[in-house]
């Protein structure tokens, strides 16, 4: 396979990684505390969900791009350019990415008890919005690692 098509590939993997890493901690850092600030419990619920959808398509998808670009660059490089810094960090990508299946969020929990909305409290908003914050925090500080693993490898590699 051609060498420009396997750095990018490691390429892709990392600038995705970067972002991950980069999305994961303003949201845990700027976007989720801002959403305690809101006036009511009832548009911070209706906020809170709609911004977790969101989140978790976009960290998903961007979790999935690292994955796939740092694996298929592992198994397209030829023997001796099958540097297992690759398949680390895209394990350890994928570490983040289970975050979400080791820390159990209660959205489901605070959808069955705010229903629409209406039957939500604020410390119910305010118990699911930390637990989120704590997974993204996980997920910064996993991706984060990735990130730093896959920049010191393509360095190494000399790309």
């Amino acid at each position: 396979m051609s060498r420009n098509t396997i750095a990018v590939s490691k390429f892709i993997g990392t600038i995705s990684l970067g972002l991950l890493t980069g999305v994961s901690y303003t949201l845990a850092t700027q976007t989720l505390p801002s959403l305690l600030t809101l006036p009511s419990a009832k548009p911070a619920y209706h906020t809170f969900l709609h911004l977790q959808t969101l989140a978790k398509n976009n960290l998903r998808t961007l979790t999935a791009v690292a994955i796939t670009s740092l694996t298929a660059a592992y198994a397209l490089s030829p023997s001796r350019g099958r540097h297992p810094y690759l398949l680390w960090t895209a394990l350890t990508a994928a570490m983040g990415g289970g975050v979400d299946f080791v820390l159990r969020h209660d959205e489901d929990k605070l959808r069955q008890q705010g229903g629409e909305g209406e039957n939500v409290n604020g410390e119910q908003v305010q118990a699911a919005v930390e637990q989120f914050r704590i997974a993204e925090m996980v997920r910064t500080g996993v991706s984060g690692m990735a990130f730093a693993m896959a920049v010191v490898g393509i360095w190494g590699d000399g790309f």
